[in-house]
């Protein structure tokens, strides 16, 4: 019943604005060109999964038959409106969330009038579907499901289409590499944040284009950290359990271009029974469920590599489980992960900055008359960032005093690093934990230092 997957970008930028880019123009084209097919398949359902639909408690599915409102991206305002009116199919949503639960994860459907379509959803549907051919099916991408919850949420997706027994096309929104550029651009000159991200996708969609959906799922997690990924790209997870969790798909490349330095790129997937001369090239090994209530971040997992030949399989050595830490005392973190994860009697906590708590308001910034960023105070955004630090280690059980290793990252080194250093001897002056400095160009928000904590129970 699935009749093809595909992989597509979900910014404003190449819907509202595709003559101001040529990689732009390119995207849309292709993205119309795929419309046109999926008109003429005799699908019966677009099934949608945005990574840009963030839920926090479960996975939502949303059922009003008609969605309909005025979108305004909220961080690309100035390309202007989007009106959308959609048919949606109530009937599959309400079966997708029934098998959801019956599978232990926590699940609920949304009808309500004016309730936010999100952006890659509104792209995706307007440039795919823009006749309202074909009815959709919108889920929620859970900002703290890990892997075992998204792969259990795309096989319910495959048992529900299976049973719902229409033919389905499948569409996956997200972007590869994810690092958006935080000043204004050259919209002409758009690139690819950095080579190593430009590297990293071309080899992913190297293998997407060979029709390696699986294997490409089992790299995910490096690709997270190597470049940056949407989400830590746990999308492809979800695609892929939902696919079936093999390569035998043959695989086309629409396109591929920078968004605003990100990796945008448009993927068709169709499953094909070609024969392999192996079946995975990679194994990360599927782990139990700690506990599949979205939420927790409780899950355990092995650590990818690359899978030995078939007759030399070894028995998978024991590894520490970790869990996740998470705190209101602290900035809620910009990206999919955890404020720090325990292994054993080690804390190790993801690169804090000064960001207030609940507000993530940035301490210490100064600004012209215009309303522009024209400065910051080191020491102010230094001692914000060491209490949230403080924060995160008391409410995991540990303390500053118990810190063994730190990396700081500043953004003028020239200018900051003697009244950072004032400020940091402090407050571990005392402690004496090991640490590394290093300049970077620039931070995830417009702050100016950010640590990366490692600590002893």
């Amino acid at each position: 019943m699935i009749q093809k997957a595909y992989i597509v970008p979900g910014q404003p930028h190449i819907l509202l604005a595709p003559d101001r880019n040529k990689g732009w123009g390119e995207l849309k084209k292709a993205y119309e060109a795929i419309g046109r097919e999926i008109e003429r398949s005799g699908a019966e359902l677009l099934l949608v999964y945005s990574t840009q639909w963030f839920s926090v408690i479960g996975h939502l599915m949303q059922v009003d038959p008609n969605p309909e409102w005025v979108l305004v991206d909220q961080n690309w305002y100035e390309f202007g409106e989007i009106p959308y009116r959609f048919r949606v199919d109530p009937e599959f949503g309400k079966l997708y969330c029934e098998i959801a639960k019956q599978r232990g994860m926590q699940a609920s459907t949304v009808n309500y009038r004016g309730f936010p379509i999100d952006t890659g959803t509104v792209v995706a549907l307007k440039l795919l579907n823009p006749n309202n051919a074909i009815p959709a099916s919108i889920v929620s991408c859970n900002i703290y499901a890990e892997r075992e919850e998204t792969r259990n949420l795309g096989s319910a997706a495959r048992a529900a289409i299976e049973q719902y027994g229409k033919k389905t096309i499948v569409v996956c929104v997200t972007n590869f590499s994810n690092r958006y550029e935080v000043a204004d651009i050259d919209i002409a000159s758009d690139h690819i944040s950095s080579a190593k991200d430009d590297e990293w996708n071309r080899k992913l969609l190297e293998m997407l284009g060979e029709g390696r959906l699986e294997d490409v799922a089992q790299v995910a997690r490096e690709f997270a950290r190597e470049a940056n990924a949407d989400m830590g790209f746990k999308a492809i997870w979800w695609l892929s359990s939902l696919m079936g969790e093999h390569n035998r798909y043959d695989g086309k490349v629409w396109g591929y271009a920078p968004v605003w330095g990100t990796g945008a790129a448009l993927v068709e997937l169709t499953p094909s029974n070609k024969a392999l001369d192996f079946e995975k090239e990679f194994d990360e090994a599927n782990a139990p469920v700690a506990n599949t209530e979205s939420g927790t971040g409780l899950e355990s997992h092995n650590v990818l590599s690359e899978a030995p030949k078939r007759d030399e399989q070894q028995p998978e050595p024991e590894r520490a489980v970790s869990s996740a830490i998470r705190t209101d005392r602290a900035p809620k973190p910009v990206g999919p992960y955890p404020h720090a994860r325990r292994v054993g009697d080690f804390l190790f906590l993801s690169g804090i900055g000064p960001r207030k708590p609940v507000t993530g308001e940035i301490p210490g910034l100064t600004f012209d008359e215009k309303g522009n960023i024209a400065g910051h105070d080191i020491e102010v955004q230094t001692r914000a960032c060491i209490e949230n630090i403080r924060a995160i280690l008391e409410d995991a059980g540990s303390s500053l005093d118990r810190i063994v290793d730190v990396t700081v990252y500043l953004t003028d080194m020239k200018r900051d690093f003697e009244r950072f250093n004032e400020v940091y001897a402090e407050y571990l002056g005392t402690v004496q934990p090991t640490r590394t400095t290093v300049g970077v160009d620039s931070l995830p928000t417009p702050i100016a230092v950010e640590l990366k904590v490692i600590a002893a129970v």
